[in-house]
């Protein structure tokens, strides 16, 4: 099997009429990764997975496999595997033909095609399934089917487009695992396309987040979770407490004390930028990294609006003096705090992210 090949998107760009789907974007997939292409829709993942297949020609740029320049070959003749949303199984073939269909058409002789399907469902774990119709299997095994078709050819590079949209949430989150573990034992150079955030980051090596036609951050899952750059990637990827703040002083060596707008407690952030003491910033602090205290226990005075249980723990929707959005936060304490109570929040400094797009409205 072609393993470990890197892609590189070379200024690609498009446009479609009046809109520009996708801005100029340069772009580097190492060889053996799975990077998710992650955002809302319309923000132009999709047609950078259908320039990389071969289904759209880009206005300009270049798509690179390994040495080989792709940009003009069809489909078919670019050596790529691709699973979508619901599958595209064929009803009337069985669980074999399906998998072998694309061997077929290459002229792969029929002992051959044999031998190389039955190695593949056993990767897939369906070596008992061959000789099933589509119709009699569960949406993980129609989906691990589609994946068998997907890789029996030996691709060069494994394209995911929504893969799992079609399944449960229990399932989904099952087979999150066993596709990646899959990827991983293969080693094939993978592109997941989702609007899905925890899919993104419970399967990729690195997530790139898109918007307005162009890649805004890209990183490992952790980096771009726990230190976005922007407010938009911040809420994107999860619930954020957004805070404007004045900038009072630095305390110490990359050690800031700011006042939030509409507050007057001291709150503290980690931050090696040299900022300016009476400048606007943005800080963006995720619910399960907020402290909850007693009304005397200093931080930032809040009161509870809601509190819902969540299984493994309670999340909280706070409301401070003077700003009209709410506050959350996630704690595991075993006691909820009512409606109406009074705390205080406050953070570690490490947890408040400066954003960068951080001037205050």
């Amino acid at each position: 099997m072609s393993l470990s090949v890197p892609l590189r998107l070379e200024g690609i760009s498009k446009r479609f009429g009046h809109v520009q789907a996708l801005k100029p974007l340069t772009l580097d997939v190492r060889g053996g990764e799975m990077l998710a292409l992650l955002g809302p829709s319309g923000c132009g993942k999709t047609t950078t997975l259908r320039i990389i297949a071969g289904f759209e020609t880009p206005d300009e740029g270049s798509v690179l496999i390994g040495e080989k320049d792709i940009t003009e070959l069809p489909p078919n003749k670019r050596s790529l595997g691709m699973v979508f949303q619901n599958y595209c199984l064929f009803p009337h073939l069985t669980v074999g033909e399906n998998v072998a269909f694309g061997l077929k058409m290459r002229g792969i002789p029929a002992a051959d095609r044999a031998k190389r399907v039955r190695a593949m469902l056993e990767l897939m774990r369906l070596g008992n399934f061959e000789e099933r119709t589509i119709h009699q299997l569960s949406g993980g095994q129609q989906q691990r089917v589609a994946l068998a078709r997907s890789l029996v050819t030996d691709p060069s590079l494994l394209l995911l487009d929504e893969p799992l949209g079609a399944l449960d949430k229990n399932l989904r989150e099952r087979m999150q695992f066993e596709l990646r573990e899959i990827q991983r034992r293969l080693g094939i150079t993978s592109i997941l396309v989702t609007h899905d955030q925890e899919e993104a980051l419970t399967m990729s090596d690195r997530v790139a987040v898109m918007e307005a036609g162009a890649i805004i951050q890209i990183g490992a899952p952790t980096e771009v979770y726990e230190r976005p750059h922007s407010q938009f990637v911040s809420e994107f990827l999860g619930t954020a407490n957004i805070f404007h703040a004045v900038v009072l002083r630095r305390v110490q060596q990359d050690m800031w004390a700011v006042r939030l707008e509409h507050g007057k407690a001291e709150m503290l952030i980690a931050c090696a930028a040299n900022l300016a003491s009476g400048g606007a910033v943005k800080i963006a602090v995720r619910p399960e990294r907020l402290k909850m205290d007693a009304p005397a226990g200093g931080g930032m005075p809040a009161m509870v609006r809601d509190v819902v249980f969540r299984g493994s723990y309670y999340a909280y929707e706070l409301s401070i003096a003077d700003q009209a959005s709410p506050i959350f936060v996630y704690t595991q304490a075993r006691k909820a705090i009512p409606a109406d109570g009074e705390v205080t929040i406050d953070w570690s400094p490490e947890s408040a992210i400066l954003l960068a797009d951080q001037a205050a409205p």
